[in-house]
């Protein structure tokens, strides 16, 4: 018997992805996407510039055969160089070694090159075209273009990979009720770019540590955390870095709404950010430019009405990108997905219900750690409790491997669950706080004594699976 089709809505970077996998199994796919082909009519923006790839989102690039294409486009980040209000900065490594580190890729590249692929492995990509509605019943959808005309297809297997505002996720909720909760962050986010370092005086790039090809350091993810509020800044392949605000989108000062125009901006930025202002030449263009991002978690009861309809990635489980894992966990997503499938291609609503119960409950915990990973970035980097904590982890992570590993690690350097991450997050901490006893110093610790403690309390770690 032949493989079922299967109609993707949304060419993104999960969608994309997904599809090339399918296809590779068998599947006949079709991929409907509203924006032009941006292999020939150029990126269009409006997201995050670039991203985190981490361990989870290499092994499904690794699955689909593209890993050694996308990391010839990835910058490493070591980990945080934090900024200090003072102007001092310091390393604090994601892992132990450069085993463990992440990597900074282009949104667009990689979102052409995923396109490349699923072109490829014989997806048929369908560019201009926006779900308009969909009837579940007769399994066809309408579609509209570009010039406003509508037709209708058969798609008795829609699978929406169409982000957090899915246009399928919305046909879904109106024919059957998904049970949709949007938490809003309360903070939003706007973006402006560190040029390359060619582009800015010798003295500054002294003064920042930088060179020619990059004015910061390359090989890490900067954060300026100033307590409720911050900005982050990742390297581009090109030399130049994507700078992110992070404030309260109302309220007092400083908030969006206290700085509507880079004149409001600027000098709040000479004051809070003296070191970084002056790598952004352009920063009043930018600032004015640049739109304002929302920030929310999307929860849904329901990911699919039986075996008909699906929905995977942000589409399903849109999360704050504090953890650099959004893309991470939807690569992940299809992975799982495309498995299932390959197995019982016949039994969609059976696959779609599974697919649910492995996922929801990883995707509700990295939700959960990604909230909580904004506010540990923003106020907790320069807390001397906190690297007490972090440098007493690390101490049991040397003596006790088996033992005990930072949240952090687990999430972005193995394959265990994202809810067991999140669970044993919590015991490991809850650890580190009793035996800290409120002292900001790790050396009080008399770590024989701790790791036998650690051995009592928590039993091993499963076994770990790297890449």
């Amino acid at each position: 018997m032949a493989q079922a089709s299967i109609t993707l809505i949304g060419g993104g970077l999960v969608g994309a992805l997904l599809a090339q996998q399918l296809a590779r199994r068998g599947f006949t796919v079709d991929v409907f996407e509203k924006r032009p082909d941006p292999r020939k009519a150029g990126f269009i923006g409006g997201r995050s510039i670039n991203l985190a790839l981490a361990e989870r989102g290499l092994q499904a690039l690794r699955t689909a055969g593209l890993a050694d294409q996308v990391m010839q486009r990835a910058v490493m980040m070591r980990g945080r160089m934090v900024h200090t209000r003072d102007g001092r900065s310091g390393l604090q490594r994601y892992g132990v070694d450069d085993s463990e580190v992440i990597w900074s890729v282009s949104r667009g590249a990689l979102n052409m090159l995923l396109l490349d692929a699923a072109e490829a492995a014989g997806v048929r990509l369908h560019f201009g075209q926006s779900l308009h509605d969909a009837d579940f019943d007769t399994g066809r959808i309408r579609l509209i273009n570009e010039q406003g005309a509508q037709r209708d297809i058969d798609a008795p297997i829609v699978i929406g990979a169409d982000g957090a505002g899915s246009a399928l996720r919305m046909a879904m909720n109106a024919y059957s009720p998904l049970g949709e909760r949007v938490e809003a962050l309360g903070h939003a986010y706007k973006e402006l770019e560190i040029p390359p370092g060619s582009k800015l005086s010798a003295d500054l790039l002294r003064e920042a540590g930088g060179h020619d090809q990059f004015a910061l350091e390359p090989h890490a993810l900067h954060i300026w955390p100033r307590g409720g509020y911050m900005c982050i800044a990742l390297p581009n392949t090109e030399g130049s870095f994507t700078v992110t605000l992070f404030l309260p989108a109302q309220g007092p000062h400083p908030s969006f709404a206290t700085l509507p125009t880079a004149t409001e901006a600027e000098a709040f930025f000479r004051d809070d950010f003296p070191d970084l202002l002056p790598l952004i030449p352009d920063f009043a263009e930018d600032y004015d430019s640049h739109p304002v991002g929302s920030l929310s978690t999307l929860y849904l009861d329901r990911w699919h009405i039986d075996g008909r309809a699906l929905l995977i990635g942000d589409a399903a489980h849109a999360i704050v990108p504090f953890h650099g894992q959004g893309m991470n966990c939807g690569f992940e997503d299809t992975v799982v997905l495309a498995d299932l499938l390959a197995e019982q291609p016949h039994d969609t609503a059976g696959v779609f219900g599974q697919f649910q119960r492995i996922r929801q409950p990883n995707a509700n915990a990295i939700a959960a750690m990604a909230v909580e990973n904004y506010v540990e970035m923003r106020d907790s980097v320069a807390d001397p409790h906190y690297l007490a904590k972090r440098e007493l982890g690390a101490l049991l992570a040397e003596r006790a491997p088996q033992h005990f590993m930072a949240r952090y690690r687990m999430v972005t350097f193995t394959h265990l669950p994202y809810a067991y991450a999140f669970e044993r997050g919590r015991a490991q901490d809850q650890l580190l706080q009793q035996l800290l006893r409120g002292s900001t110093e790790a050396a009080s610790v008399n770590l024989d004594a701790a790791v036998s403690t650690l051995l009592a309390t928590l039993p091993p770690l499963p076994e770990l699976r790297h890449g």
